[in-house]
């Protein structure tokens, strides 16, 4: 019996040329890209098709971005007469991908998404001066020995354990100083690797707080649904779909940590999902799964070959 999720990436898939095979291909994602710029008053499918790269790296403009990418998908299938509700019996997203996530399964209005993480993305940079924060990666070190780094690290500054994205592979976030004193000690405690990312703000830490506050003012104001399907939330690894528990979680993900190890391990064990479908830019999600759940069928959903693909197996 295939049951199925469908999961949503978050930032680091974007691309200069995201989405434009999409919108040449297909209107209803034409449309998606479109109702996007028109919602944030900014010409944002430019950036995503032409670039330039550093502009689409932006927090503010890669999160929208890989949301319209993701619901330009959604429509694309349900022009094909494929429905979130009726193949998806779980939707979960990384990060900002919650977002797309909960967009997809009819919680928020594209427009509403849209606003929401352009506001988040702006809120994440504000949160924490340049050169302030720091994230690293943690390559070969389990979740608790990520955190013995993580405190030892600390010594009266923030160091945070962000994601755990995969068995092996813990992101940190925090001050720049001690990020770069964890990524010795791991180092010397026998990581694989552990090497800064280039990102623009320690996300996912306590340092995030202002953008939390900030999120918790926006969401306030924006109208939510129940989702479609329930949604496997980052701070918890488990299933909600209470519309005000949504916008708590929401709100805590910002300091929070992805647990996504946890959750997709929650899938494909409690939840019984036997497919995990990753409808967006990129393969990122596709490559975890592939290590956290060695046992289910893993696929990324990104070009119209790919839409032709995932269609023709929904229906065999």
């Amino acid at each position: 019996m295939t049951k199925r999720a469908f999961t949503f990436p978050g930032q680091g898939s974007q691309a200069v040329g995201m989405g434009r095979e999409l919108a040449s291909a297909y209107p209803e994602a034409r449309a998606v890209f479109d109702e996007v710029d028109d919602a944030l008053g900014q010409k944002l499918s430019d950036i995503m098709f032409e670039g330039p790269d550093d502009t689409l790296r932006l927090t503010e403009n890669a999160q929208p971005a890989l949301m319209a990418v993701s619901l330009a998908i959604i429509r694309v299938l349900e022009s094909k007469g494929v429905t979130l509700a009726d193949h998806a019996a779980f939707v979960a997203g990384h990060s900002l991908g919650e977002y797309s996530a909960l967009c997809a399964a009819g919680t928020f209005s594209i427009a509403d998404t849209a606003r929401l993480l352009k506001t988040r993305g702006q809120a994440m940079q504000k949160a924490v001066p340049v050169g302030h924060g720091a994230m690293a990666a943690l390559i070969g070190l389990d979740l608790a020995a990520a955190r013995d780094v993580a405190a030892e690290a600390g010594q009266g500054e923030v160091c945070d354990v962000a994601n755990d994205n995969a068995p092996g592979q813990v992101v940190i976030s925090g001050a720049t100083a001690a990020i770069e004193r964890a990524v010795d000690i791991a180092k010397a405690k026998g990581a694989k690797r552990a090497l800064l990312l280039p990102v623009s703000a320690p996300f996912h830490c306590s340092l995030m707080q202002p953008a939390a506050d900030a999120m918790a003012e926006a969401l306030s104001e924006v109208s939510m649904h129940a989702p479609s399907v329930p949604l496997i939330a980052n701070v918890l690894a488990a299933p909600i779909s209470d519309p005000a528990e949504i916008r708590q979680r929401l709100i805590e993900q910002v300091t929070g940590v992805v647990r996504w190890t946890e959750s997709i391990t929650w899938l494909t064990t409690t939840g019984g999902i036997t497919h995990l479908a990753e409808l967006g830019t990129g393969k990122v999600l596709t490559g975890l799964a592939k290590r956290i759940a060695p046992e289910a069928t893993a696929t990324a959903v990104n070009t119209p070959n790919d839409i032709d693909a995932f269609v023709a197996e929904l229906s065999a």
